[in-house]
């Protein structure tokens, strides 16, 4: 497979919303006595159409990080806009309306509904969503899955399982796309696959943002944000 090819992001002009401002964002976890600094005064900005890493071992507040901008989690301290409107400390309503209308999340492992085919998932992410932000293009063909459209989930390989979430993740046309290690059970061959695929929509004006350790993940990114021990530590 070709090696992925390089997007050059120019300067914002001011008039253009970021899909994504995480503000100095603070998280505090409590087990016992012990207090666990999860994030600590991290910040991260993205404008449609870049591709952001954020990268560094386990337990250093990448996933953490994530949740918190999907509105799943709440951080202690700082904010999160998504498209221009705050996410965090918003009522859960109003949470789970951003996500439904902005963010598609893609997991590492499957979230793919056993007893329904690929396309009845898709179908069903939409129905959920409303469908007043599916547009013509089919999230299975941008997915690169639609020749398994009628299959099973348990039918399966792993890169396609990742291809068929990644349709679930786009079935209402969002604007920001959030990866947790999605690429973590693949061999290098499927990881390339949907680096690909991930990256070409940020030709179409998707902001993505994939937290892993990956060295290929990383080296295709725009921009990478280094997390260790919930501190940024470089870009």
């Amino acid at each position: 497979m070709s090696a992925l090819p390089a997007m050059v992001i120019h300067d914002r002009p001011s008039t253009v919303v970021p899909a994504l401002v995480a503000e100095s964002l603070y998280r505090f976890f409590h087990s016992g006595a012990e207090e666990i600094l999860a994030l600590r005064g991290v910040s991260l900005t993205v404008y449609p159409g870049q591709f952001v890493t954020v990268a560094g071992p386990s337990g250093s507040g990448k996933s953490t990080l994530l949740a918190c901008i999907a509105g799943l989690d709440d951080p202690d301290g700082g904010i999160v806009r998504i498209c221009g409107s705050q996410m965090s400390r918003a009522p859960q309503a109003e949470r789970a309306a951003l996500r439904r209308d902005h963010i598609g999340i893609l997991r590492q492992s499957s979230t793919l509904i056993g007893h329904l085919s690929v396309d009845q998932n898709v179908s069903l992410a939409r129905s959920l969503g409303g469908g007043v932000r599916a547009t013509g293009s089919d999230p299975l063909e941008l997915a690169d899955i639609a020749d398994r459209r009628r299959s099973m989930p348990h039918q399966l390989s792993g890169g396609e399982t990742a291809r068929a979430g990644l349709a679930v993740a786009l079935a209402n046309n969002p604007d920001l796309v959030l990866a947790d290690e999605p690429s973590g059970e693949l061999d290098r061959v499927g990881e390339q696959r949907l680096l690909h695929l991930l990256r070409s929509l940020t030709g179409c004006g998707v902001a993505v943002v994939i937290a892993s350790h990956s060295p290929a993940v990383i080296a295709a990114a725009d921009r990478v944000l280094r997390l260790a021990d919930g501190c940024e530590v470089g870009t």
